[in-house]
């Protein structure tokens, strides 16, 4: 199993990652490490993926999944059980693991430099005009200085085709954002990952890292639903450790 850990100035029991499609035992357009329970694959499969994923990274917990629906929900009181209806998840306890899974929508990992609360927020183009950006950084409730910030694999600004309205809806609310699109054959090609830097930037939060890792282009590395219609989905997870456990396992 192959992951991506940040390369960001986290404290040290801030931990993170985003997993990529290899080292699972779904087939088909799934193979091999899905980890949605949503889009049609054996759910014996996911369950076992779900289990390599919880031993191989050593996780506190079981992971929050949650239910994306493109919106700018965070969940800020965990449930008992469940499967929320929200895009992002905020946790201040140590052994609390925040999740969004992804394929070619924009994974945002959040943390303050003190390591005392993370966040994990799904952002695709529809999320991000919704503010679930703005939504996250407000529910860490710490000044902008501090917020760490990684951005996780997502489709490209030479894959993400859109039309005018996309485009549009970015402009109406911020000008500045006409520096994240470029004209297509028809329509725009958009930049997730610079839509997202410019609405932090916004906000004061400039320690911002990652971004680049395009889903579309690497069809052995990861799932992409622009790309392929039905496929999985990898997952990026954030958690603070408790006092008491040990390391982050490598990954094989």
């Amino acid at each position: 199993m192959e992951w991506l850990t940040p390369d960001w100035p986290a404290p040290p029991w801030v931990r993170a990652c985003s997993t990529t499609r290899g080292g699972g035992t779904s087939t088909g357009p799934f193979a091999s490490l899905n980890l949605s329970d949503r889009v049609g694959d054996d759910p014996k499969r996911v369950a076992h993926n779900r289990a390599l994923l919880y031993e191989r990274l050593g996780l506190p917990a079981e992971p929050l999944w949650l239910e994306q629906v493109h919106g700018c929900q965070v969940i800020l009181d965990w449930p008992a059980r469940g499967c929320p209806v929200a895009d992002a998840a905020l946790a201040c306890e140590p052994g609390q693991v925040c999740a969004v899974m992804t394929a070619d929508c924009l994974p945002v990992l959040m943390c303050d430099d003190q390591g005392r609360c993370v966040a994990a927020a799904h952002a695709g183009w529809r999320g991000l005009a919704a503010g679930i950006i703005e939504q996250t950084v407000a529910a860490l409730a710490v000044v902008p200085e501090r917020i760490l910030v990684w951005l996780g694999p997502a489709i490209g600004p030479d894959a993400f085709a859109v039309g005018e309205e996309v485009r549009a809806r970015f402009l109406a609310e911020d000008p500045a954002a006409s520096a994240a699109f470029r004209p297509a054959a028809s329509g725009w090609y958009a930049d997730l990952f610079e839509l997202a830097r410019l609405r932090l930037a916004r906000l004061g939060v400039t320690r911002v890292y990652g971004g680049g890792e395009c889903t579309f282009s690497q069809p052995k590395r990861f799932f992409s639903y622009r790309r392929d219609g039905l496929t999985g989905r990898q997952a990026s997870l954030i958690w603070l450790m408790p006092a008491d456990s040990g390391e982050l396992k490598e990954h094989v």
